[in-house]
């Protein structure tokens, strides 16, 4: 079974080979496109002068370390959604993780962004059909299979989700990690993807000894009290056997799916012919651990040092096969570290959500969060409104009459705009009348990205935004204890990476969208795209006098 994390000892000698122009004009074998769950541009900055192996490598190409998933609902299947499609969640329709559909007839009215809601399944989120019926445009690999069907195209993540939005509606393969290990629609599982689950299984069967913590960890190595006696902080990934969510808010997870990634590069002889391939990877593991450990400890520190070796070792494997490839690196989203640690650093104002804030998707008897609150406020009976936490699209219930209706508006935005974590609301009608929104995405305002996150048939009635350092985790006794999703720049701002060899590198410090990946590596292709489809634009890699980009008129 492979290590945990795979040598890097040829990284030297690999950098060594490198030369300094962009000097192979034909369109590269294969497309690596690569999504760190929760990798903010904070992190990077953070631990970029510590990287030495694949991350490092990636920043010796072009560097936009002010990259923007430009929307407000920093979420994981919007931020997905934009990396390989061109389009903000306003064009792909994938407004959040979850979104309401207050008219469906079942009890559970979510709508989970990678399900296939047509079928009824009334028990939850938990209970599903995988789909990628709710992406509304085309991603890169569904164009790449349109313009020569013998590309081949995979996505592969430790979330069904990742994998759905990144892959697209004709990806040759989709996997993403379950309990059963990687699997894909229909739960099949073909024979190379069943010897990669083998070893990945057998890993989790195994207890987990804790990691070393690297010595420029040292600093984050440090104990936090949470409420109920809870600490982070110092945590090494060790583990019982068998037990699934240590084993995903760890290393190991990424380093599961990068051998998922190696199995099937060879199996499928990914860039080893005569067209483009594209391998779509998204690493889950950043994420899980941010939710669970917060960003700032030693945790989070350790999952940087083997992330970059993780990498470093998946690249290798590719030098070795001697495979023409183009790396591109992002982020879904950023994410924000725990309130009780940023208050102990010198952000006092860092806070909890208040929990009268909180909506919820389903009828408690008696009502919780803000269904108590509005009913309080209002006196009426049932369910108020629909909303999947303290921010983000809340949805007026379908119950309701028209005096009801107006009663709940009001009680709900005196509430909304009278408290002090609040700091803007916008209604269906506003966003719907905002134009799109257009220029540098650091220069935007509230509305604007509100109005990127907004689609008129799965918006809510209201969107709410809570103000900075607002943690929108009420409890921490009951899961996660960080969390993303806001409007703020520790949310919206990732890296974007590009290499490949032969390349000359560059930093490009102004902003640029994440939207913008997918028509530049288009271009490193020939691969024409309508500029009235995508809200993105080809950013030129090539630092000299030539261009990466089409050019007007040829």
């Amino acid at each position: 079974m492979p290590p945990l994390v795979r040598s890097v000892s040829t990284f030297a000698l690999l950098l060594s080979s490198m030369s300094v122009a962009w000097a192979e004009p034909a369109p590269p074998r294969l497309i690596v496109a690569i999504a760190v769950d929760q990798f903010s541009g904070d992190l990077f900055n953070e631990y970029r002068a510590q990287f030495s192996g694949g991350l490092g490598r990636l920043t010796q190409g072009a560097v936009f370390p002010r990259g923007y998933q430009s929307h407000a609902a920093t979420e994981t299947c919007p931020g997905h959604s934009t990396i390989l499609t061109g389009g903000r969640p306003a064009r792909t329709g994938i407004i959040a993780n979850r979104w309401f559909d207050v008219h469906q007839k079942r009890d559970y009215k979510g709508v989970y962004c990678a399900e296939d809601e047509r079928v009824n399944r009334p028990t939850g989120k938990d209970d599903y059909d995988v789909s990628g019926v709710h992406l509304k445009v085309p991603t890169l690999g569904d164009r790449m299979k349109a313009a020569n069907p013998a590309s081949r195209v995979v996505a592969l993540s430790g979330k069904d989700r990742a994998a759905v939005m990144m892959g697209g509606a004709k990806a040759d393969g989709v996997w993403w990690w379950s309990k059963q290990g990687f699997t894909t629609y229909g739960r099949r599982v073909s024979p190379d993807v069943a010897t990669v689950n083998a070893s990945a299984l057998a890993m989790l069967g195994m207890d987990q000894p804790g990691m070393p913590l690297p010595p420029a960890c040292a600093a984050h190595d440090y104990p936090v009290a949470l409420a109920h006696d809870k600490l982070v902080g110092t945590g090494r990934f060790a583990r019982k056997a068998g037990e699934a969510s240590p084993f995903n808010a760890s290393p190991a997870l990424d380093a599961a799916t990068l051998m998922l990634a190696d199995k099937l590069i060879d199996s499928m002889k990914l860039g080893q012919q005569s067209q483009t391939d594209l391998l779509a990877i998204s690493l889950s593991a950043t994420d899980y651990i941010g939710h669970t450990f917060g960003t700032e400890g030693a945790e989070m520190c350790i999952q940087m040092h083997y992330l970059d070796q993780a990498l470093g070792g998946f690249f290798a494997h590719l030098d070795a096969l001697g495979i023409d490839y183009v790396v591109m690196l992002t982020a879904d989203h950023g994410g924000h570290d725990t309130p009780e640690r940023s208050a102990a650093n010198a952000i006092t104002d860092a806070q909890r959500v208040d929990p009268a804030l909180t909506a919820s998707a389903k009828l408690a008897s008696p009502p919780e969060g803000l269904d108590k609150a509005l009913a309080n406020a209002t006196k009426l009976p049932g369910k108020l409104i629909y909303g999947d936490g303290a921010f983000g699209d809340m949805y007026l219930a379908p119950t309701l009459n028209k005096s009801q209706r107006e009663e709940v508006v009001a009680a709900a935005m005196k509430l909304w705009t009278h408290h002090p974590q609040v700091q803007q609301v916008f209604t269906h009608a506003e966003l719907a009348a905002a134009p799109a929104p257009h220029g540098p995405p650091d220069t935007w305002s509230l509305r604007d990205e509100a109005r990127a996150s907004f689609d008129p048939e799965r918006s809510g009635d209201f969107v709410v935004l809570l103000k900075p350092r607002v943690t929108p985790i009420a409890d921490t006794d009951h899961g996660y204890i960080a969390t993303h999703g806001s409007p703020w720049d520790y949310d919206r701002r990732v890296p974007i990476l590009f290499w490949r060899k032969n390349m000359a590198g560059f930093e490009q410090p102004n902003s640029v969208e994440t939207v913008d990946i997918m028509p530049t590596l288009a271009a490193l292709i020939g691969l024409s795209i309508p500029g009235n489809e995508i809200d993105g634009r080809c950013l030129d890699l090539d630092p000299g006098e030539g261009t990466s980009c089409p050019v007007a008129g040829k």
